[in-house]
């Protein structure tokens, strides 16, 4: 178990890197207007989990979905360099 405190400064410093490479370094066509919302991370800090929310009709969605899946592995990289978790 984690202190609880160091958990939640790690989701907020998570949350902080995703969305920055959201807007500066993704640059996928597919991906529209995004806004991450929350982010969770379990006790031990091994799985973290961003919540986001897209503005839009369904097709504009389902596309950001679809963008956002081929960008994870760079996402996670990135989250793990920026983090050195």
């Amino acid at each position: 178990m984690v202190d609880a405190a160091r958990a939640r400064k790690l989701a907020d410093r998570i949350q902080q890197i995703v969305a920055e490479m959201l807007e500066r370094r993704i640059k996928d066509p597919r991906l529209g207007f995004v806004t991450v919302t929350d982010t969770r991370i379990t006790n031990d800090l091994r799985d973290a989990t961003v919540y986001y929310t897209v503005y839009g009709s369904d097709g504009e969605r389902a596309e950001t979905a679809a963008a956002l899946e081929s960008a994870k592995g760079v996402i996670r990289s990135e989250v793990g360099r920026k983090t050195g978790v």
